[in-house]
């Protein structure tokens, strides 16, 4: 297994959300995380960045867990990520967005991380 380096956009502190189950279970993995929340600035001793504009570097993955008024909104700055693939969990989806990344040959995914994951397809 190879570790990832994987963008969490809407990451939470809050234990009952899948961004959060999300971080613990890439974690386990033995994957990298990077949290993204314009509001949070730490989660448990992590470093939160504000916005995606903030990301220097090539990343592997970036999983979505805001809705799609707030991704659509994001659009240039997900397009600016060197990023490999997007993953839309459910609740997630956007038309617009996953055409866009299409077009700039950034590869989506509708998909649970936490299933990918626990079925070893991460």
């Amino acid at each position: 297994m190879s570790s990832e380096k994987v963008i969490i956009l809407g990451a939470s502190d809050c234990v009952d959300r899948y961004s959060y189950k999300a971080m613990k279970m890439l974690e386990d993995h033995g994957h990298e995380t990077i949290l993204v929340h314009p509001k949070l600035s730490e989660i448990e001793g992590r470093k939160v960045f504000s916005s995606l504009s903030e990301l220097k570097g090539k990343y592997d993955t970036l999983t979505v867990y805001v809705n799609s008024k707030i991704s659509s909104q994001l659009k240039d700055e997900i397009l600016k990520l060197d990023v490999g693939r997007v993953i839309f969990n459910p609740g997630t989806e956007n038309d617009f967005l996953e055409s866009e990344l299409t077009k700039n040959n950034i590869s989506t995914e509708r998909a649970c991380t936490l299933v990918l994951l626990s079925t070893d397809q991460f």
